[in-house]
């Protein structure tokens, strides 16, 4: 089964185990609207690679954990998108979950998606049940405190951030999430991973900073200038949008360097070089005359 396939049935059976006779039509509603259609899915996609260059002795646990990493991915954009944050109309070219079923379900959904995310891992656990608490104290690290997504956060509501550190929090630490749960879930050492996601997570936070000034919203699915409008944290406010490419260039190179050796090196360094140009291709904005590493 190819990872796409296999990310996409394991969402779907996580969110349907929700969708049990008596639950309030409404709440599935939403669930399911925040996480279906999906996005580019990068980041189980991630987890299953590193999975599969550490030999994916137990498919259903890195399964389990790619699906618990996209879950939080959702729930995360769910309360981000929220009125208290971005106050976002649109999410992935449709309306975003509070849009479309009110601020009160809107939070109740991403909260589901938190708990559903962990449900789903220890479900996904029963072949390699040592592995789990493990994984469970890495995941449940990405996501909270004081270093996870929802730390990062929380940092727009500080006077003063290293944009170093927010970009790391918020969306670097799901992706050191998804090497090293790729990698856990295999049984390998998980710490000779976490750089590559730490990097990766940041490089994917200056592409949003920079596509935030120049993208196409009809393209991203979402509004941009929101963080100018919002003055939150932003590698294109901080560096300008030279400095900005300039630097996710930089952390590109770093995340390629980054891949340990393994027999799937080759392939997920190509993989970064591919996601780099979907992100900020070189030929929409030539006059920022970049160079990818």
């Amino acid at each position: 089964m190819k990872p796409l396939t296999r990310i996409e049935h394991s969402l779907a059976m996580a969110v349907s185990q929700g969708e049990a006779p008596g639950c309030p039509p409404k709440l599935a509603g939403a669930v399911r609207h925040a996480v279906f259609p999906g996005g580019a899915r990068v980041r189980p996609q991630l987890c299953l690679a590193v999975a599969a260059a550490c030999g994916d002795d137990d498919p259903a646990l890195s399964t389990a954990t790619a699906c618990a990493i996209e879950l939080l991915h959702c729930a995360s954009l769910v309360h981000d998108d929220l009125p208290c944050f971005d106050n976002a109309p649109m999410r992935r070219g449709r309306a975003s979950v509070h849009y479309a079923y009110g601020q009160s379900l809107a939070v109740l959904a991403g909260d589901a998606l938190i708990i559903l995310a962990f449900q789903t891992l220890a479900l996904g656990a029963s072949q390699s049940p040592l592995r789990l608490p493990a994984l469970m104290t890495m995941v449940a690290g990405s996501v909270g405190m004081p270093f996870g997504a929802v730390a990062g956060q929380a940092w727009e509501c500080e006077p003063r951030v290293n944009l170093s550190d927010y970009q790391r929090a918020k969306t670097g630490a799901l992706f050191a999430a998804a090497t090293m749960g790729g990698a856990q879930a295999a049984g390998a050492d998980p710490a000779v991973w976490q750089p590559f996601g730490d990097w990766l997570g940041e490089a994917y936070q200056a592409a949003d900073d920079i596509r935030d000034v120049v993208g196409d919203p009809r393209l991203l699915g979402k509004p941009v200038g929101r963080d100018l409008a919002l003055l939150r944290p932003s590698a294109a406010t901080e560096l300008g949008l030279e400095g900005a490419v300039a630097y996710f260039d930089q952390l590109v190179a770093r995340a390629i360097e980054a891949v340990p050796d393994c027999a799937g090196a080759a392939g997920l360094r190509a993989l970064v070089r591919h996601e780099s140009e979907r992100l900020v291709p070189k030929a929409s904005h030539p006059e920022l005359q970049r160079t990818v590493a």
